[in-house]
């Protein structure tokens, strides 16, 4: 075999390894955005006609979304936006287009305070997707039915709904947010929070306190015959 047939072997060989590298390489990212984005993922596809446009819309979204400086809620403005939804929950009863409207606003004020940008529904969308794809279906149902609300247009069912899709985003946003993954993570641990804890069994009304760790419990006739020691000690009056 001469030396010009090696060669071009080599570099038949060289280019099918490069070229399998991009293609897993290629796979690996597009699993990462679809995990990344949920339904934002194919949402993006129909919208640009095609995969690879869909794909750097949304690499572009990340690069965006890198240079936010998202806050997380205090505790104490997370509980009084509770409450602010709770009133807006009660008006809807007598008032459901104003309740909807109103239900948009505060989802609003709640991603301004995050550090979301809050003007046009798009870019909203487009920040919103890189950590809340898998809710953001909601929130642009609700924002369409709300739409349709202020032209007299939407029923009491649809305004009923259009208050569930405001608060799946509603309570997302006002929850304690896990390590947020950097738009290279590819695994599945960078967004998952510890277990936590299971809460120990609460006292019966009454009872003493917990025995320390390790120490011994009495049992049962142990306890009876303590009790009667101390009777027996008891001075009688």
């Amino acid at each position: 075999m001469s030396t010009a047939i090696m060669v071009v072997i080599a570099v038949i060989i060289v280019a099918a390894v490069i070229a399998a590298a991009f293609l897993a390489w290629r796979q690996a990212r597009t699993r990462r955005l679809k995990r990344r984005f949920g339904p934002e993922y194919e949402r993006a596809v129909r919208e640009h006609g095609g995969r690879a446009a869909a794909e750097r819309e949304l690499l572009g979204r990340e690069q965006r979304h890198e240079e936010l400086e998202l806050r997380d809620l205090d505790p104490r403005r997370r509980e009084q936006y509770r409450e602010q939804w709770v009133r807006v929950q009660e008006r809807f009863v007598d008032a459901p287009e104003s309740a909807v409207e109103q239900a948009d606003g505060l989802v609003t004020v709640v991603m301004g305070e995050r550090g979301y940008p809050t003007h046009g529904f798009e870019e909203k969308a487009a920040h919103l997707s890189v950590e809340h794809g898998r809710t953001l279906d909601h929130y642009r149902r609700g924002h369409d039915i709300s739409g349709r609300a202020a032209d007299k247009q939407a029923s009491t069912e649809e305004l009923r709904q259009a208050m569930v899709h405001y608060r799946a985003l509603f309570e997302e946003l006002l929850s304690v947010p896990a390590q947020r993954p950097g738009p290279e993570a590819t695994g599945e641990d960078a967004s998952r929070t510890p277990a936590a804890p299971e809460p120990e069994a609460a006292p019966h009304e009454g009872a003493g306190p917990a025995p320390e760790a390790g120490a011994r419990v009495p049992g049962p006739r142990e306890g009876d015959r303590a009790g009667d020691r101390d009777d027996e000690q008891t001075p009688r009056s």
